[in-house]
């Protein structure tokens, strides 16, 4: 060891004492006191102990154990931002199904809708023509009936018209072969 203080020591001792009588010499001349100094040093050593062991370790490990916190939560944070970004994938993808769901929905009703209308559009049609053949069928009925009573009239008025132009009163039977043959004759018509 070579510290300034022991070079000077020596260069100034006389050689006959050696180191100690140095040491001495010195602590005499700028007023040290050994044992004092040693005393301190021990207190120093024993106070730097106890603040080492009963407020730095403790002090560090709590810093240590926050820092293990922070870092767990700083993982912790990590991993949720990956969920969420997970989740958030998952999410458009099942949103993006859900439109194409939807999208096939629409379709199918459109579809749907189109085969009834034109269900219904065949079935109108149906109905008009099933309208349409009962309004025939009654026309030709209503014919078939004005006619048969154009018919009875006609006959009718034949009959008349021969017992005026007769003047005189016609019996049943004749009566019926005039009837007959002004039907023969509007049938013909």
């Amino acid at each position: 060891m070579s510290s300034p203080l022991l070079f000077l020591a020596a260069a100034s001792a006389p050689e006959s004492g050696g180191i100690v009588d140095s040491i001495t010499k010195i602590s005499t001349d700028f007023g040290l006191n050994v044992p004092s100094i040693l005393a301190q040093i021990v207190n120093f050593a024993i106070v730097a102990g106890l603040l080492w062991w009963l407020a730095f370790k403790p002090i560090l490990a709590t810093i240590g154990d926050r820092q293990k916190k922070i870092d767990s939560g700083l993982k912790y944070a990590d991993e949720m931002k990956a969920k969420l970004d997970a989740a958030q994938q998952a999410a458009e993808a099942q949103l993006r199904e859900a439109q194409l769901a939807v999208r096939q929905i629409v379709a199918d009703a459109q579809k749907a809708a189109k085969e009834i209308s034109e269900k219904q559009q065949q079935e109108a049609v149906q109905r008009a023509d099933a309208i349409i053949a009962k309004a025939q069928a009654a026309i030709e009925l209503e014919k078939t009936k004005m006619l048969a009573e154009a018919r009875t009239e006609v006959a009718r008025l034949v009959v008349a018209t021969t017992q005026r132009v007769l003047a005189k009163e016609l019996s049943e039977p004749e009566r019926a072969r005039f009837n007959e043959a002004a039907a023969r004759e509007l049938t013909e018509v």
